[in-house]
């Protein structure tokens, strides 16, 4: 069994001051298999001020300093990579597709932030103003279990590009991922205090994050309710936020889609991460006029969606992360049939086979209106919903009717209808026959979906402060 007892202050693995030890468990086995000893509000705080004295000099560094941390960064990452993946596998569950596909994304963000920096000019002139482009200063980051190497790497990839310093608080059940994460920043020989990586609960080293008078951004990813209370939090201090929230976002099948290659890729986009995440196009909306056969299609495209072992490169859903989710979604899957929902499939319980592991059937809902609690909450599990339309205008009104607004998808044969659709779609991102966003593009929310935005130019700018001088 692991024991994980040591967070990481100014370049030194120390013990934490807090005394909570959190229990990790295997989500297929439901084994527990190890324990992460948690900081606490007096870790935070020497966070805090170790990544403000670090600021002083990492403030002005040139381009050439910060782009050899990244690339060693982004060496380092990659040399750790097979034993990344296990982690996920073995502390979540993920899926072999996914960290086979999704994680390499991790070190590539690190090269993404070097070769950014070296093209951009963080000195411009506007008139007869220069306009110089200052790194804000202390950065929290604030990241979920999902994901969270390729969150962190991307969120913290930016904040070095900019010259500013961090503090990483990770989510308490991805804690064997931060270790081997964090041993990876240490080989990296960052300067002390430039990174700082404290696990701890969000309702203690989350709130002092947040609330800090030296923090000067929080960048956060997780629910909308959360959200909400960081930018309370935040007020006080006029702290400057990147907020990615929930989602529930619509795939749109317009009635000129081929259902043969559309239908799979909006399961995919639905069950992507055994259906944990934000980003997941979790309403489908169907032609009425092609009802039955986009039916048809779904029931024909299960089959690929084989659940079990996350270690089988065969399994494309494996388990939720705790015992508390897979309840959740369990509660929601009761509620969709009291609701009036048909199960077109799958259904309550675990699939057949499998008695163990927090397992959900992969479920879809069909008959459902978009008033309906399954259509207008994320559940964040493999449970999607069909919703029919008449016509496009119908299509749009019902996508847009949500308080969410990350990322949408349109399916559709004609270039110029899909575009013309997918202007009026209210959310951040939205995807013209693919479920994967383009890392060049900016990413982020609508609506109670967030605000601000990531990736290339938007993420280092979120970091950046202008400051114009005028003579």
């Amino acid at each position: 069994m692991r024991k994980i007892d040591q967070i990481y202050l100014d370049g030194q693995f120390v013990t934490p001051h807090g005394t909570e030890l959190f229990p990790l468990y295997n989500p297929s086995t439901e084994e527990r298999i190890g324990e992460v000893r948690l900081a606490d509000e007096t870790d935070a705080r020497a966070a805090v001020a170790a990544a403000k004295r670090a600021f002083v000099s990492f403030s002005k560094t040139t381009k050439q300093e910060r782009i050899a941390i990244l690339n060693r960064l982004s060496a380092s990452f990659t040399a750790r990579l097979d034993d990344l993946k296990a982690a996920m596998v073995e502390e979540y569950g993920a899926v072999r597709g996914i960290v086979d596909g999704l994680l390499p994304l991790a070190p590539g963000m690190f090269d993404a932030a070097a070769k950014l920096v070296e093209s951009y000019e963080f000195t411009k002139t506007r008139g007869t103003t220069t306009v110089v482009m200052e790194p804000l200063g202390v950065a929290a980051v604030i990241t979920p279990w999902n994901l969270n190497i390729v969150f962190v790497a991307q969120k913290v990839a930016n904040a070095i590009a900019a010259g500013t310093t961090v503090v990483v608080k990770p989510s308490e059940l991805s804690a064997i991922q931060t270790q081997i994460m964090t041993e990876a920043f240490d080989a990296a020989d960052v300067p002390a205090g430039v990174v700082n990586i404290v696990t701890g609960r969000g309702d203690v080293v989350g709130n002092v994050l947040t609330s800090h008078p030296d923090v000067a951004k929080v960048s956060f990813i997780g629910s909308t309710a959360v959200g909400q209370q960081i930018m309370r939090n935040a007020a006080d201090t006029f702290k400057r936020l990147t907020l990615e929230l929930g989602g529930k976002g619509p795939t749109i099948l317009l009635d000129d889609a081929d259902l043969s290659s559309a239908v799979p890729a909006a399961l995919a986009s639905g069950f992507l991460n055994n259906g944990q995440t934000c980003f997941a196009g979790t309403r489908i909306l169907a032609p009425q006029s092609r009802l039955d056969e986009v039916h048809e299609a779904i029931e024909s495209a299960m089959s690929a969606f084989k659940v079990g072992d996350p270690q089988d490169p065969t399994t494309g859903v494996g388990p939720v992360v705790s015992q508390q989710q897979f309840d959740r979604v369990q509660s929601y899957i009761r509620l969709g049939q009291e609701e009036g929902a048909r199960l077109l499939s799958g259904g309550e319980g675990r699939p057949e086979g499998l008695d163990k592991g927090w397992f959900v059937k992969p479920t879809i809902f069909t008959g459902v209106t978009n008033q309906m609690r399954i259509a207008r909450e994320e559940i964040f599990g493999p449970v999607l919903v069909v919703i029919p339309f008449e016509d496009d205008d119908e299509a749009i009104s019902i996508a847009n009717d949500t308080p969410y607004g990350l990322q949408a998808h349109v399916f559709s044969g004609d270039p110029e209808r899909a575009q013309r659709v997918a202007r009026q779609v209210e959310a951040g991102t939205v995807l013209i026959n693919r479920i994967f966003s383009d890392p060049e593009a900016p990413f982020g929310g609508t609506k109670q979906s967030g605000i601000g935005r990531e990736h290339s130019v938007y993420g280092l700018e979120a970091n950046l402060e202008p400051r114009a001088i005028t003579s």
